[in-house]
C-alpha cells in the first residue's frame, strides 16, 4: 500500500546576494518536502509575495543591504503572517540575535553551516524546535537582561530545569528522555507542566521565556 504524500513546507527566502539566493533557492528545491516560492532581495518585495501567496516558512537573510531582516519580523505579522522565521545571517552581535528572539524568530542559522544542516534545521523549526547557534545560546545565559525575577511559586523543579536545558540546546524529547534515563512519556509531562507554568504554547515560546525570566535558575 502506498503511503499518502506528505505536505510540502513552502518556503519563502529573503537574501540580497543573487548567487547565494538562487544556489540556495535550487538546493532546498530538490528536497522532498519543500517548495521555494519566488525568491525575494528585500523586505518589500517579500511582504509583497506573502499578500499574494501562502507560506509556510521565512528564511530571512539579516544583512539586506541598505536594510535589517528585523524589519521583516514586526512587518511580517502586521501583514498577519503566521508561520516561522529562521534567520541565516554571517553572524550577529548578541544584542543583535536577543533582539531577533524577542521579536518573533525562531532561530538563528549561521551561514558558513552547511546546506544538509540548513535543510534540519528547517524541519526542526517546523517540528516546533528553536534552532539556536551555541554560541548565541551561552551569550543569552550570562546576559544581563532587566527583567524582573519570576514569582517563587514560578521557580522551576530540578527536572524543569534539566527538560528545559535540553530544549534550549534544541534536543527532541527523545533525546532529553535519554540524557536523564527516563521515559520520553516523563519528558513530555514535563514539558506541559512547562508551557503551564511559563502560559506559552511551543518551545520557541518557551527559550524566550526562560532566556528572558528563568536565566538565574538554570
Amino acid at each position: 500500500m502506498t503511503s499518502p504524500p506528505t505536505e510540502r513546507v513552502r518556503i519563502l527566502l529573503i537574501d540580497d546576494h543573487a548567487l547565494f539566493r538562487e544556489g540556495l533557492a535550487r538546493l532546498l528545491g530538490a528536497e522532498p518536502d519543500f517548495e521555494m516560492l519566488v525568491p525575494c532581495s528585500s523586505v518589500d518585495e517579500a511582504l509583497r509575495v506573502l499578500d499574494t501567496t501562502s507560506a509556510d516558512f521565512v528564511l530571512l537573510d539579516y544583512d539586506l543591504g541598505n536594510e535589517r531582516g528585523s524589519r521583516f519580523l514586526v512587518q511580517a505579522r502586521e501583514h498577519g503572517f503566521t508561520g516561522k522565521i529562521l534567520v541565516v545571517t554571517a553572524g550577529l552581535s548578541d544584542s543583535e540575535a536577543a533582539d531577533l528572539l524577542r521579536r518573533g524568530a525562531s532561530g538563528i542559522f549561521l551561514k558558513h553551516n552547511p546546506p544538509s544542516l540548513l535543510s534540519k534545521a528547517i524541519r526542526k523549526v517546523m517540528e516546533g524546535e528553536v534552532w539556536l547557534d551555541q554560541r548565541y545560546l551561552k551569550a543569552f545565559l550570562t546576559e544581563q537582561l532587566a527583567t524582573e525575577p519570576p514569582d517563587r511559586s514560578r521557580r522551576l523543579t530540578d527536572r524543569e530545569r534539566d527538560v528545559l536545558r535540553g530544549v534550549m540546546e534544541g534536543q527532541a524529547s527523545k533525546e532529553i528522555a535519554a540524557r536523564l534515563q527516563v521515559s520520553e512519556s516523563s519528558v513530555k509531562a514535563t514539558l506541559q507542566q512547562l508551557f503551564l507554568k511559563t502560559g506559552v504554547r511551543s518551545r520557541s515560546q518557551l527559550v524566550r521565556v526562560a532566556l528572558e525570566q528563568y536565566r538565574d535558575y538554570l
